[in-house]
């Protein structure tokens, strides 16, 4: 009996080290785009080729991280009234890996893994938004 209580004893003893030295995590929390351009915003985007550059802008007074951009390449048919059945469209993810301090920006440069189609029926159209952040709460 004695060996039980001092292994509840340690138990107890190693939960409460564990529990006071373990982090508290925040739950993933949407956003309007309203706000999310008050903590985070891309401008300067250029496309070429399908290639997409750019500036990421922390406007928070936090450092932020892991800022992931939706990047869609639209088709927009000539004739939308008879649009073609082969719609090339596509969307990527990309994450900055760069942790961006408050006020500062970070630039980005995104190249798809093959290059867009060039056709004689539309075009791209190429957007950025951010999709996700991280804020880093200290």
């Amino acid at each position: 009996m004695r060996a039980f209580y001092r292994s509840l004893v340690i138990g107890a003893a190693f939960s409460m080290a564990m529990g006071i030295a373990s982090k508290t995590a925040i739950s993933a929390t949407v956003l309007s785009e309203e706000k999310i351009s008050q903590i985070v915003m891309v401008r300067n985007v250029t496309v070429k080729d399908g290639a997409v550059s750019g500036e990421v802008v922390n406007t928070s007074r936090r450092t932020l991280r892991e800022v992931q951009l939706l990047i869609p390449h639209s088709w927009l048919w000539k004739n939308e009234f008879q649009p073609g059945k082969d719609d090339p469209g596509t969307a990527a993810y990309y994450t900055v890996e760069k942790e961006i301090a408050p006020g500062a920006s970070a630039r980005f440069t995104y190249n798809p893994p093959s290059p867009l189609p060039s056709r004689a029926d539309g075009y791209f159209e190429t957007t950025v938004s951010v999709a996700g952040f991280t804020e880093v709460i200290r």
